[in-house]
């Protein structure tokens, strides 16, 4: 019987994450882990925890004999205390596996990202797990990202008695997300830059939970990208929601997201040019073909699900 505990335990996908695993018969415990106790689901025994503490997490551990760690504590929307988002995102990463070292912990499932892999102009049309992280120094997100494989890595080595499952996610949709993407679709005009697609790949929050769920329970270690089928570029995404689209040059719009950044109209600066230039497109073959899941929805399907619960963001008939 596993017993799991859950940082950001109380979050947008954490809380997805405790409320599948609840419905396991196999699970003896779920502890949702967050910064303040939230509202669970029956049988989520949550715990106020400070994954910038290191002196916080083995105790939870131990009290509770947890065997299996999801981390999934991060900043979900990053870009404005670049020094707050490294001591969560990395410092609070580096404190989890220290902690289940010591507590003898059998299995962390860790939430990375496509924005590991990096955003860059020679990545290829399709990016599986054997490419490189290269991430990007510019953007502290990607950078973060990449830190923390890193150091997965290391841990592979140094201590191979804790199992990984890691998890390289594209753009997550569901009923209440809220970011910076979809932040884009609610503008009257969809922006694209000049002579760039950006495909984007998305994977509805059910399913990334019950990826997470057969991770922490009878799924295979390893490192796996995690998307439904197919990519929607900026175009075909414009065209659904009914949008025209506002072409700029990436060079002006580095210069706009500068002067912005500079007079406090806006948090982007232009570091965020490549993140919406260069989009790492993620292949899911791994996913289904070595772990076993197939997501229920394709990326298109899941956003086609998001404008359902977000009917805002269509433009209306005039």
């Amino acid at each position: 019987m596993t017993r799991v505990l859950i940082t950001g335990g109380g979050g947008f996908l954490g809380s997805h994450v405790a409320a599948a695993l609840a419905a396991r018969s196999d699970v003896e415990l779920i502890v949702a882990a967050d910064l303040k106790e939230g509202v669970t689901s029956p049988g989520v025994l949550p715990v106020v925890l400070d994954v910038t503490d290191p002196t916080a997490i083995g105790p939870v551990l131990r009290e509770h004999r947890i065997d299996t760690v999801v981390h999934l504590a991060a900043i979900v929307n990053p870009g404005r205390d670049v020094h707050l988002e490294y001591r969560v995102d990395v410092t609070g990463s580096a404190n989890v596996l220290a902690a289940c070292v010591e507590s003898g912990v059998r299995r962390v499932v860790v939430s990375s990202s496509g924005a590991a892999y990096g955003y860059h102009p020679d990545n290829p049309e399709w990016i599986d797990e054997d490419q490189p992280l290269r991430g990007n120094d510019a953007f502290p997100y990607s950078r973060h990202k990449r830190l923390v494989e890193e150091m997965l890595t290391e841990y592979r080595s140094s201590h191979p008695e804790l199992e990984q499952v890691i998890f390289r996610i594209g753009t997550i949709l569901g009923p209440t997300v809220q970011n910076q993407i979809t932040s884009l679709w609610d503008a009257r005009r969809i922006l694209r830059i000049t002579g760039a697609d950006s495909p984007f790949v998305f994977a509805w929050v059910d399913d990334v939970a019950a990826a997470m769920v057969r991770a922490a329970t009878d799924g295979p270690a390893g490192i796996f990208n995690v998307a439904g089928d197919g990519r929607m570029t900026v175009p075909e995404i414009a065209s659904r929601l009914g949008k025209p689209l506002l072409t700029v040059p990436a060079s002006v719009l580095a210069v706009l997201l500068r002067v912005g950044r500079m007079l406090r109209l806006t948090e982007h600066g232009p570091e965020k040019v490549p993140f919406l230039r260069y989009r790492p497109v993620l292949a899911n073959a791994r996913l289904k073909r070595e772990f076993g899941f197939t997501p229920t929805r394709t990326s298109r399907e899941a956003f086609e699900e998001y404008l359902a619960t977000h009917p805002h963001a269509v433009a209306r008939m005039r």
